[in-house]
This record gives C-alpha cells, structure tokens and sequence, in this order.
C-alpha cells in the first residue's frame, strides 16, 4: 500500500528491514544501545562490529546511563544496504496510562527530524516497540501513522517512509491504520 503526503509517499511492506535499501533504516533499540532480540538484534548482528562500535561511542560521549525513550541517534549502515541506522527507543507498554503514546509518537518524530536533519530522504521504519516491549500493534500503528503524516504535512525533504512489516497480520493493521489517518 501507498499513499502521498505532500511531496511524500508512505509506503507499506511486508519484509525484513535489515534488507532494505533507502538510505537510513530505524532501530527499535533498547536504552543500551549494545544491540539485544528482535529487530534491535537482527541489525546489530546484519549489520556488524561497526554499528556496536559507534553505539558504544555514542553511550560513552552522549548517553552514558542509556539513550531515553523516545530520542533518536545515528550510526552509519555497517554492512548493511543502508547507509544509515536511525536508532530510537519506544516505550515499554504498561496499559497505555504512563504516556505511552506520547512517547511512541516522539521516538517516530525524533527520527524523522534526524533524518531530515543529515540529508536523508529515504527512511524505513519497523513497527516500534510492538515485539518484546508489549505495545498493542493496533494502537502502535494509529500512533505510527498519526505521527507519520503529522510530520510530512510539516516539513519537506523526507521522499519516502516505508513501514517494514514481519508479518501480513501486521500489514494489514498499518494498512487499516494508514486508511483511517487518510479519511
């Protein structure tokens, strides 16, 4: 599925975010930075020593008792076919009284800033903190995609948000979400 935005397209996909090609990918990270399961671990180990070492940077110069939820670093691609890594920390789900949304919807935001703010026009995103952090997908993804068009119909320079999905359940439901942000 897609949609535009402006001068921007959203594009949803079923796939593996570690194979894509726009110039940046997001990590759903953990505060650690030091890599860990799901996606976090899947780019860490695709993309190799190198997005370690500069995560270990990072936590010795900027965030040294851990990157908070919602705030985005980078560190370049590694070995992957992006050149960037966006990393950013969703909010543990705690029954969505604890500012979850809020914080799900700034880790969204802070990644589309950091992108725009290093040049970067092609970016895919995973469904952030709906794997081992409990976030309820449906919910997850009208916070996604609220946030998504909120920040194109802002600002210019982002060409494509592609929503890398691990499974046709979860397609669908961005998809349902993306239709419902559009009507």
């Amino acid at each position: 599925m897609e949609a535009n935005i402006g001068t921007a397209r959203i594009t949803l996909i079923l796939g593996d975010i570690t194979e894509q090609e726009t110039e940046a990918i997001v990590n759903a990270a953990n505060s650690s930075l030091m890599g860990g399961g799901g996606v976090d671990g899947a780019i860490h180990r695709r993309g190799g020593a190198e997005i370690l070492k500069e995560c270990k940077v990072i936590r010795q110069t900027s965030y040294p008792a851990g990157l908070p939820t919602g705030k985005a670093v980078v560190t370049s691609g590694g070995k992957l076919r992006a050149k960037k890594v966006i990393h950013t920390v969703g909010p543990i789900w705690s029954g969505g009284n604890n500012g979850e949304p809020e914080l799900l919807a700034e880790a969204y935001r802070n990644s589309l800033a950091l992108a725009l703010n290093i040049g970067v026009k092609t970016i895919s995103f995973p469904s952030i903190s709906t794997g081992a952090y409990g976030y309820p997908v449906g919910k997850a993804s009208r916070v996604a995609m609220k946030s998504i068009v909120e920040f194109l119909k802002k600002k210019s320079g982002i060409e494509e948000v592609r929503f890398v999905l691990h499974s046709s359940y979860d397609l669908q439901i961005y998809e349902k979400a993306l239709t419902g942000i559009l009507d």
